[in-house]
């Protein structure tokens, strides 16, 4: 097992170790403690990279781009996963967690993951699905009476403020999933309404009121756009979330915890922290005027400190690199880990199937359920696969899974706001470029 000191002091980081400690495994479980014990950044044990397809020589560049990040204090840290074949080809920490306290990033770190979230609730919903509750097809007022009579907002004819029409359809639950539902953050014609309602942005953990509360708020007001037309991205998982509610009787945070993280080993995710695990949760960072600046701490975050009331489905949720990568080889695998199954395989691939045509209309990719699916690698250009889907969070981290390649890449930080800090979009290509079988 190889570890390196990842210092990030005021000048830089100290000196890597020359080589490599060879180490008895009988030791390894010891020498890991003692390492993290002693603040070094710990590869953890992974398959021969070769093995998987990659040059071990080109996997280096992705290490030392992130490395390079870090000393020069664009992120305070992260945590890096590869997967190949449901095999780990890298799994390595960088930088710190907490910069202040001088902790360094621990594997067992856990991030807030913000639109990543939607990914969770998009599985729930399919699993609810694939039990016959509901049709996609189906008007969401079915299940959330309030969408009923949905208006539609749009600018006047004198430019000034909004006037507005009727819905020309029902918002259907396929419009959430593929984020064509006419909901936004609050942005749109209709903009000076959802301020007032107290529904901007995507942010509910200190909300001291239910998802369904805040859902049956949103459906009182005109949508932003008409059913089913354009792609807009905002509350449509929140209603999602709460779609999961109404069907299934439970809480989101239980269904959840209950149908897709017990049965998949997911330890450390969930909606809120206890408190036994606040030490665990990474700082928040952000870029202002060409420096790192502490956003947010386990003691100034919602997170931990509640009020514990708002499920978000759409940005809601907490997770490790471990936890996620799981969940994301879950859906490489079409549904199945280590022989529990949540969806079928034909479920997972309608799920990153691209669903919205030309609509969503971003250099050629298409759009899923809760994903954005690679159509065209070519017109995209940059390094990728046809099929290769993925999003990403609000505080930085980023994922991608790759049927074609067999392939889970995931990146985990917070950083927010990142300025023109471009290290989620390098991360695909550093992967790419090393994977040469």
């Amino acid at each position: 097992m190889r570890v390196r000191p990842q210092f990030l002091a005021a000048r830089g980081r100290m000196p890597a170790l020359a080589g490599s400690v060879k180490t008895p495994s009988r030791l390894r479980p010891l020498c890991v403690c003692l390492a993290l014990l002693a603040g070094l950044a710990v590869r953890a044990p992974a398959a021969d990279p070769a093995a998987l397809g990659f040059d071990p020589a080109r996997l280096q560049r992705l290490d030392t781009v992130i490395q390079q990040h870090v000393d020069q204090q664009q992120i305070a840290g992260g945590i890096m996963l590869v997967q190949r074949d449901g095999r780990t080809v890298l799994l390595h920490t960088y930088g710190r967690q907490d910069i202040e306290a001088g902790k360094p990033m621990q594997p067992d770190a856990i991030f807030r993951i913000a639109s990543m979230s939607k990914a969770v609730t998009t599985v729930a919903v399919m699993m609810l699905y694939e039990e016959g509750r509901f049709l996609l097809h189906d008007p969401v007022s079915n299940y959330i009476p309030g969408f009923a009579h949905s208006v539609v907002a749009v600018p006047a004819a004198d430019g000034a403020g909004f006037v507005t029409v009727p819905a020309k359809r029902p918002i259907q639950i396929r419009d959430l999933l593929t984020h064509t539902a006419g909901l936004t953050y609050g942005s749109g014609p209709a903009e000076k309404l959802y301020k007032e309602a107290k529904l901007t942005g995507w942010y509910f953990a200190d909300r001291a009121e239910t998802i369904g509360e805040i859902v049956d708020r949103l459906a009182t007001l005109p949508l932003q756009g008409q059913p089913g037309e354009s792609w807009q991205y905002g509350y449509s998982t929140d209603v999602l979330g709460r779609l999961v509610e109404v069907v299934s009787g439970q809480p989101l945070d239980r269904f959840v915890e209950e149908r897709i993280c017990r049965p998949l080993g997911l330890k450390d995710t969930s909606f809120f922290l206890p408190p036994e695990k606040a030490g665990r949760l990474a700082n928040v960072y952000g870029r202002e005027d060409g420096r790192l600046v502490l956003k947010e701490t386990a003691a100034t975050s919602a997170y931990v400190h509640g009020p514990r009331k708002c499920f978000s489905g759409g940005a809601g949720l907490l997770s490790t690199a471990t936890d996620y990568g799981r969940f994301l080889q879950m859906l490489l695998n079409g549904g199945e880990l280590d022989g529990v199954r949540l969806l079928s395989p034909k479920t997972v691939e309608l799920m990153h199937a691209n669903a919205t045509g030309e609509k969503y209309g971003q250099d050629m990719r298409g759009f899923g359920f809760g994903f954005r699916v690679n159509t065209d690698p070519g017109y995209y250009g940059e390094l990728g696969s046809e099929g290769a889907y993925g999003w990403g969070s609000a505080y930085y981290p980023q994922y991608l899974v790759d049927p074609k390649e067999r392939l889970v890449v995931l990146f985990m930080t917070q950083l927010m706001p990142a300025g023109d800090v471009r290290l989620n979009e390098k991360i695909k290509v550093l992967t790419y470029q090393a994977l040469v079988k």
